[in-house]
């Protein structure tokens, strides 16, 4: 069905495509995808458990309003987000492109959402319906802040209560020098972090693909020094592959997608040559087929998201996924997909 409709999406321009698919969402298609998901694929990330590995991405549902119509789809958890202590418009439009050939996705949105009280008011209006999936916050700092540090803790302040984890996004491209709290001031923030944090909800670092490995180890260090609960990795690069295709692939912004699969996954293995296990990974980039979600796991993550695949392949995948990662696990004698995690690394 997806395959019939999607040359008439890819005629309406990426970002009115993606406002009219919330809408969409928010009728009940979901409903028509919503399985059962077997015990199998349940995962332990942190303190959470997810009943499945595959999760959704910061930037599809940007103002908390159709996570609980996206668990039906099939997700263990969803991300919300980014979400910034006030509402703001974002970068310049038009500023979402698809790179068809390459299976792609450039933006530079520029944390464009609706602030964190209207926000907060949306999770509280659904926080009945998404037991037992999970839902985490992402968050980052207006553009226009004279404190950044202040603007994170604000917001999570105020929302961290009605989620389950809250994500510190330090690696959007779209946000001038928010990469600088991935090095030079990783530690100002992570004491800060640590001196408001509620125990009881778990704290994600997201980081960049573009971050050399020495200065990756350096930052995985300082999250497990400063005992954050997890990594995410990665966020979208700014670099660009001369193998691309499409004519769009020159523009400014952060590139997701099939692009991003093989640097995602290197930054996962560095990393969890660092963590042992210590703290888990969320891996990020490229995945759209369960044998995606497999590399990513032997590699070290312990969970994926994905966003820019679902928009190649439809909203059945988080569940195609689902049931080919439970084949998998069938033909090959595992018990439980936790199994996997690392075993590349052995």
């Amino acid at each position: 069905m997806y395959e019939l409709i999607k040359p008439i999406l890819w005629k309406i321009e990426p970002e009115t495509a993606h406002n009219l698919a919330i809408k969409i969402i928010k009728s009940g298609l979901t409903n028509l995808f919503q399985r059962e998901i077997s015990p199998s694929l349940s995962v332990k990330v942190g303190n959470l458990r997810f009943p499945s590995p595959v999760g959704l991405a910061a930037g599809f549902d940007k103002n908390a309003e159709v996570f609980s119509n996206m668990f039906k789809l099939g997700f263990g958890f969803v991300e919300v987000g980014t979400i910034t202590p006030r509402p703001q418009f974002g970068n310049p439009k038009p500023r979402v492109f698809r790179l068809i050939d390459d299976k792609a996705i450039i933006n530079r949105l520029g944390f464009n959402n609706v602030g964190v009280e209207i926000a907060k008011d949306n999770i509280i209006s659904k926080l009945d319906r998404f037991i037992p999936h999970k839902l985490g916050v992402n968050i980052g700092p207006n553009k226009d802040s004279a404190n950044r540090i202040d603007d994170f803790l604000n917001c999570y302040n105020s929302i961290s209560k009605y989620a389950d984890y809250v994500t510190f996004n330090l690696s959007s491209p779209n946000t001038p020098n928010l990469r600088d709290f991935e090095s030079k001031e990783i530690d100002s923030l992570l004491s800060n972090i640590d001196s408001v944090r509620d125990s009881s909800k778990d704290i994600f670092i997201k980081l960049s693909p573009d971050l050399s490995e020495k200065n990756l180890i350096k930052s995985v260090e300082k999250i497990i020094k400063y005992g954050m609960d997890g990594i995410i990795l990665t966020n979208t690069t700014l670099s660009r592959s001369s193998s691309l295709k499409s004519v769009s692939s020159n523009e400014h912004g952060g590139l997701s997608g099939l692009p991003l699969k093989s640097l995602s996954l290197n930054q996962i293995s560095i990393a969890y040559k660092i963590t042992d296990g210590k703290i888990p990974i969320i891996g990020v980039g490229g995945v759209s087929s369960a044998i995606d979600v497999i590399e990513k796991l032997s590699a070290g993550a312990s969970a994926i998201q994905l966003y820019t695949g679902m928009i190649y392949e439809g909203l059945g995948l988080p569940m195609k996924i689902n049931e080919e990662l439970v084949k998998y696990l069938e033909n090959n004698g595992i018990q439980n997909i936790q199994e996997i995690v690392g075993t590349s690394q052995r």
